[in-house]
């Protein structure tokens, strides 16, 4: 018999919620709690799932969400999220089918681009996602990392102000500004609604045994609020009764640079604290070279993040900036017919216009290498090297990374 893919309605919503954690192996369990809250946060029109004769056995979601790009303008993403397919069914074609209604939706809602975090890396390039941002988490041996542990607080040479302690009413209170202020200035950025403020702080039901976090703010002289960290600490001491304790970073969000070195300090210098595990950074974070001795940061993680979907090329590639002025000409390849045809982009810092023309092109390229550009992470030459982008004409690699590329990479720091 046929599998039928189609939205649940708000009685199929507990089983959706069930079937998900099969997915993902998580214990197969959902309380009449976690389903209250939450159903109100979930567009049923837009969470999908396979049926077997009756029988659930795969999920997927959407929803509205915004993504930074590079000078600070927020695209419309379509983020894709809760995807499983029941091991009794995979390679029967569910999450294409699924995957294809939904982005077919999105470009008809005028979406930019889709977005999503990737449980496996071979997955989604099929379907035209790329990654566009990458993570990088360090582990950092502060005995070996040469900062004076008697330090009480930020010095001149940091910036002044003042680092205090918080809670999470007020983190939920000044965090989204400070969130907003980052995203204006770093590519990569997903928007966070107050229910995911709320999830973050514990304001929301525990899907998982919630350990509240410490929270600090630091302020500058204004007495403003530039940054906060929230942190989780271990209790282990050695046989020798010496502390061997972790520090957990959870959150660290900073949108000056003295805010971020004061945190990063502040961290490694709590008393008991050996080892700061720094949480999800971008590969180009500050932290390794803030400490006097870089090589006391080990790298524990490096993967990607963030892959981008590009739905229609003039809506993800005119509202960025670029680094100079300059003119490319893009050949688009789309086997799913969103984003495919040939570009001009005429490039310049304040901005940027995309159109459709009939010239011969610089770059020929599959939408998905076209995602890895977009927020100006990846290089054009290097995709050059490995064969996934043709140089149409000699140079527009060269002059791709001159145009599209970042002096800082992408950062995304939310899992959804």
């Amino acid at each position: 018999m046929s599998l039928e893919v189609r939205a649940v309605d708000e009685s199929e919503f507990p089983e959706w919620l069930r079937v998900r954690r099969v997915g993902f192996l998580v214990q197969p369990v959902v309380s009449e709690e976690e389903v209250a809250d939450r159903l109100p946060h979930h567009d049923l029109s837009r969470v999908f799932a396979a049926f077997d004769q009756g029988r659930m056995v795969a999920t997927y979601r959407s929803f509205d969400q915004t993504l930074s790009t590079v000078g600070g303008a927020d695209l419309a993403a379509n983020a894709v999220s809760g995807v499983t397919v029941s091991p009794t069914h995979r390679r029967r074609g569910l999450l294409s089918r699924m995957l294809a209604g939904d982005l077919a939706a999105a470009k008809e809602r005028g979406d930019a681009c889709a977005t999503l975090v990737a449980a496996e890396y071979p997955i989604y390039g099929r379907f035209g996602f790329g990654p566009a941002s990458w993570l990088t988490e360090w582990t950092i041996d502060v005995t070996r990392a040469g900062f004076d542990r008697r330090w009480s607080g930020p010095t001149a040479e940091e910036g002044g102000g003042r680092i205090e302690l918080a809670d999470g009413a007020q983190i939920r209170k000044e965090g989204p500004a400070l969130h907003r202020r980052l995203a204006a200035s770093r590519a990569g950025i997903t928007g966070r609604t107050q229910r995911g403020w709320d999830m973050g702080t514990g304001n929301a039901y525990p899907v998982e045994p919630w350990t509240e976090p410490f929270y600090a703010v630091y302020r500058g002289d204004s007495g403003e609020a530039e940054g906060y960290v929230a942190y989780l600490a271990d209790g282990k001491w050695n046989e020798g009764k010496q502390p061997h304790n972790t520090l957990r970073v959870r959150d660290l969000v900073a949108v000056t640079p003295a805010a971020e070195r004061a945190l990063w300090r502040y961290v490694c210098s709590i008393d008991w604290i050996t080892r700061v595990r720094t949480g999800y950074r971008a590969p180009d974070d500050l932290v390794p070279l803030l400490l006097p001795d870089p090589r006391a940061a080990r790298v524990l993680t490096h993967a990607d993040m963030l892959w981008l979907r590009v739905l229609d090329v003039p809506k993800v590639f005119e509202p960025r900036t670029y680094a100079t002025e300059g003119t490319l000409v893009l050949d688009v390849k789309d086997a799913a017919g969103f984003a495919g045809g040939r570009f001009r982009l005429d490039a310049s810092p304040q901005g940027g216009t995309c159109t459709p023309v009939s010239s011969a092109p610089d770059l020929v390229l599959d939408v998905a290498e076209l995602a890895t550009l977009a927020l100006g992470d990846e290089s054009a030459v290097r995709l050059a090297a490995l064969g996934r982008i043709e140089e149409a004409k000699d140079g527009a690699a060269a002059r791709a990374d001159l145009l599209l590329r970042t002096s800082r990479r992408p950062w995304s720091m939310d899992v959804f």
